[in-house]
């Protein structure tokens, strides 16, 4: 079901705004209109969201409360469009992307896309603008703003365009066959976007990729060992595994026995753990980014 009304919490944390700014913007300038239960509780439309989210980007680039609750709900949205550029119209999508993902709008979702991609490049888009998009979207989903259905849209839309970016990466007539990369998730482990990335990565280095997806277990990654002299197999954490020292030991004891083999380990999983009594093909990344850095060495 479309979520039609908001409390003042969520406004707050999809925009940003503290809930004590929005109470004296709502009653000292009349910024928004809330509907009120029999017991008084303030409830917001997705108009107020959508007015909020104009106010404060205004707010943000200099445009005070007391000017902007002057101007009709029309000339606002001019005033937004007029000054967007570069690092604000990213938050401009940003906004639209959370409106899109609140209402199920797939429409405002792709009209969003497309105009960012008539601005920059697909890694520029996902850098700037997803990346960022879905740490808010965590939150919202901690904070019980979202449920996991609105967070399970808007992901699968990312990984849709994502998912053509890959195949456009692909050139198997170009590759540099010095190295192969492996990529997989551990067992129950299903949050494969990051690493989704992390391939379209790795093929824009021109390496060759073989994604072998979700929920795999170690034992099923010696199959692959014979393909080539030179792997390098790349995982991420999110939720599992539970313990990431006895699973590292399983890596070494199956894939290892024989010669050494990397492991890239990326996701917040294994951030806070101690690595020191890790082996050196060990490789731990905090983020994607650090990973795709280490690619070009």
């Amino acid at each position: 079901m479309v979520k039609q009304k908001f409390s003042i919490k969520d406004l707050e944390n999809l925009s940003g705004i503290k809930a004590h700014t929005i109470r004296i913007w709502e009653k000292r300038y009349g910024a928004l209109e809330p509907d009120r239960t029999d017991t008084n509780i303030r409830l917001y439309d997705i108009t107020n969201l959508q007015k909020l989210l104009n106010i404060s980007f205004l707010n943000d680039n200099g445009y005070k409360i007391s000017r902007i609750s002057k101007m009709s709900d029309e000339d606002v949205i001019k005033l937004v469009n007029r000054i967007s550029a570069s690092k604000s119209d990213e938050n401009r999508a940003i906004a639209k992307f959370k409106i899109s993902m609140i209402n199920f709008d797939e429409i405002l979702f792709e009209s969003t896309y497309q105009k960012l991609l008539s601005e920059k490049g697909f890694r520029d888009i996902f850098k700037d603008v997803f990346i960022p998009l879905l740490e808010e979207i965590g939150l919202l989903w901690q904070t019980k703003t979202i449920n996991p259905c609105h967070e399970h849209f808007i992901t699968n839309l990312i990984k849709q365009k994502l998912s053509i970016e890959i195949e456009k990466a692909q050139n198997p007539n170009n590759y540099d066959d010095s190295k192969l990369f492996v990529l997989y998730l551990p067992p129950n482990e299903i949050h494969d976007l990051g690493l989704n990335y992390f391939h379209y990565e790795v093929l824009l280095e021109n390496y060759r990729v073989i994604n072998l997806g979700s929920s795999l277990p170690v034992c099923d990654l010696e199959n692959i060992l014979n393909l080539h002299e030179t792997i390098i197999f790349a995982t991420y954490f999110t939720v599992q595994p539970e313990d990431i020292p006895s699973y590292i030991k399983e890596f070494e004891d199956v894939i290892c026995k024989e010669s050494i083999k990397e492991l890239w380990v990326m996701g917040r999983k294994h951030q806070g753990i101690d690595k020191s009594g890790f082996k050196n093909n060990i490789k731990f990344f905090d983020t994607v980014s650090q990973a795709i850095l280490q690619l070009q060495y």
